[in-house]
């Protein structure tokens, strides 16, 4: 065999198996979701032993097809109304900087029960796998980096933590943080708890022995697991990732377990005397003593006063479903390149004039971008606002009426931007056909129909 055809029957190789990891294995009840044969990894989750990537047909975009088996149908039925309740309250789960949470269905045919639940795919990888190719390349944390990183996560746990009732994360690890390539980061595995505390007995896997692993022992607080989970333990896990990102790497000197010492010495190896008493203030042994999700985003190492440029930024993104799609396009286009659009006047010296032409139309769109992605998290005005209420795991059973889809209803959060009514008579004139077309704030569209019946009939 030549050189030519082994090159050619190695392409050959290589496209059949992309073409046998994109085989559909099993859809969803609704036929959207399609799961692929191709497994994928997202942190380590207990009770889920593999996911798989699917396909979300409806948007055209990849997600995570996850899987939870139960050991005994009979204890699957009986936790099924609290399983429902659970899953419900982590859809209303909805902030930038955390994985999101599509759907779930329950799933009892033949002898198998399992749980399904399908969650946004994170394509760029790990805070940990991340860390770990930026020390093989023998570089050192950007400072700056580093800041934004610690201001995402705090916002996503600020959000968690705010919730009435608050909802603890108790997973939060490097490897259940995950970073995309614009440097917008999302914290996953938030529905950790469900699994380990509420009925680890029932579900086949690794649920059992998650507290006797050893590898992320260093990340659980010394109360985690001696009494019901409280927000201090993510505080010290969020210590120990702030450590870890600082340094690269936690230094286990061969061994499976991170131990105190060396997690002492990645502390003292800090230079930056602000960002030393940031983690320490984090990873203290009495939990009361260790500040809230909140207070830390004021902490000095932390904490600035927003510019003006992101204030403007925050409230364009608010309000753009009021305004038409190209609005800002059309806006920058009349502006005259030369005019100006401020100045700083100084009593002593000249004043500064900022004109239309210093500002670049493609920057500010991915200034936009970003800060709508949440990159850039506006947290320093959160006090006193009313968060999203979402459902505890822990509340009180609800009396809900079982319906016989195995399918729950998903609810509609995006705004409408534009509506369109169209009302057709049909031929035969005993009933009218009303169509909606909505335009929502994403840029998509959902097009609703039903027949109406004259009164009476």
């Amino acid at each position: 065999m030549t050189m030519s055809e082994e090159k050619n029957s190695g392409s050959r190789g290589k496209e059949e198996e992309s073409e046998d990891e994109s085989e559909i294995l099993e859809e969803s009840p609704c036929g959207r979701w399609q799961k692929r044969k191709e497994q994928v990894s997202q942190g380590n989750v207990p009770g889920i032993e593999t996911a798989s990537l699917a396909m979300d047909t409806e948007e055209g975009v990849e997600v995570v097809w996850n899987e939870v088996q139960f050991s005994d149908k009979k204890v699957f039925k009986s936790h099924e109304d609290r399983m429902r309740e659970m899953f419900e309250s982590l859809m209303h789960v909805d902030h930038p900087n955390i994985v999101k949470f599509h759907k779930y269905w329950l799933d009892t045919r033949e002898s198998r029960a399992r749980v399904i639940f399908i969650t946004e795919y994170m394509s760029s990888g790990s805070l940990k796998q991340f860390l770990k190719k930026t020390k093989k390349n023998h570089k050192t944390m950007n400072v700056k980096a580093w800041k934004r990183w610690c201001t995402q996560i705090l916002s996503a746990l600020s959000y968690l933590h705010s919730c009435h009732p608050p909802i603890v994360h108790g997973n939060l690890t490097c490897d259940t943080i995950f970073i995309q390539h614009n440097g917008l980061i999302k914290i996953g595995s938030v529905w950790h708890r469900l699994f380990v505390n509420v009925f680890p007995e029932a579900i086949y896997g690794n649920v059992q022995h998650h507290r006797d692993d050893e590898t992320n022992q260093h990340y659980f607080a010394p109360e985690y697991g001696l009494a019901e989970d409280v927000c201090s333990i993510d505080i010290f896990a969020f210590g120990i990732c702030t450590l870890e990102m600082a340094v690269l790497e936690i230094q286990a000197n061969g061994d499976t377990v991170v131990s105190k010492e060396a997690i002492t010495n990645a502390a003292q190896s800090l230079e930056d005397p602000l960002i030393k008493e940031f983690t320490q203030s984090c990873v203290r042994m009495d939990a009361k003593k260790r500040p809230t999700a909140h207070d830390l985003l004021f902490h000095r190492v932390l904490f600035e006063v927003h510019s003006l440029k992101l204030l403007a930024a925050h409230c364009f993104i608010n309000y753009q479903y009021q305004l038409h799609d190209n609005c800002l396009e059309e806006k920058t286009r009349t502006f005259d390149p030369s005019g100006v659009m401020a100045e700083i006047k100084h009593g002593d010296r000249p004043g500064v004039e900022i004109k239309y032409s210093n500002v670049s139309p493609l920057e500010l769109d991915k200034f936009l971008e970003d800060v709508k992605n949440g990159i850039y998290p506006l947290m320093n005005f959160q006090r006193g606002l009313t968060m999203p209420r979402t459902l505890s795991i822990f509340q009180e059973r609800m009396e809900t009426v079982k319906t016989p889809s195995p399918e729950p209803q998903e609810m509609e959060t995006r705004k409408v931007v534009q509506m369109h009514c169209n009302l057709e008579f049909t031929e035969e004139g005993t009933r009218s056909h009303l169509s909606l077309l909505l335009k929502m704030d994403d840029k998509l569209q959902r097009q609703l129909n039903c027949d109406v019946l004259p009164r009476g009939l």
